[in-house]
């Protein structure tokens, strides 16, 4: 009997930081995305500055997405984004959902899959309503149509760039 192959699957990850030097915290983060087993970070947009979706009495964010591909099921890439964010200081309290952040990682698009069940949404919930997450995703991969929602260049040109800035421009090749 053989074993059933292993396909690598395009997957598409958001890293946010909102405390402690948070252009740094998200740099962090994009170097342990490659110590993922059976992952490889292929891509990473510049970082963006924003101001926060929730409470305004915080810091703004600093974004980034980067695209990987990898062998793991979208399970196990969101445990280990997990184990990420838990690392760099993490504590995940439920109901937390618009507060300041250390890190976030969010699972964003893996494939052309669609998924919805208790703890994992594919594509992520709000994704065509957040230019911080759709400018960043712009960057490495454009003409990627998020399931059910558009190409991503068109979305973000529909949602422009409103209280969105780049900063620390990058190349967008893996270093």
């Amino acid at each position: 009997m053989t074993a059933e192959p292993d396909y690598w699957s395009p997957a598409y990850v958001g890293i946010g930081s909102n405390l402690e030097d948070p252009a740094s915290q998200v740099r962090q983060a994009i170097e342990c995305l490659d110590d993922l087993p059976d992952t490889r970070r292929v891509a990473v947009s510049d970082l963006y500055r924003n101001p926060p979706l929730g409470p305004r009495d915080q810091p703004d964010y600093v974004n980034a997405v980067a695209g990987l591909l990898t062998i793991l099921s979208p399970e196990e890439l969101l445990a280990a984004l997990h184990g990420i964010e838990e690392r760099q200081g993490r504590t995940r309290i439920k109901g937390d959902r618009w507060g300041p952040r250390i890190i976030d990682l969010d699972l964003l698009v893996f494939g052309h899959r669609t998924i919805h069940k208790p703890g994992l949404n594919l594509p992520h919930p709000g994704i065509s309503e957040r230019n911080f997450v759709l400018f960043p995703l712009c960057d490495i991969a454009p003409r990627l149509t998020v399931p059910g929602q558009g190409i991503v260049y068109r979305l973000a040109q529909q949602l422009g760039d409103e209280n969105l800035q780049a900063i620390n421009i990058q190349t967008r090749q893996r270093a």
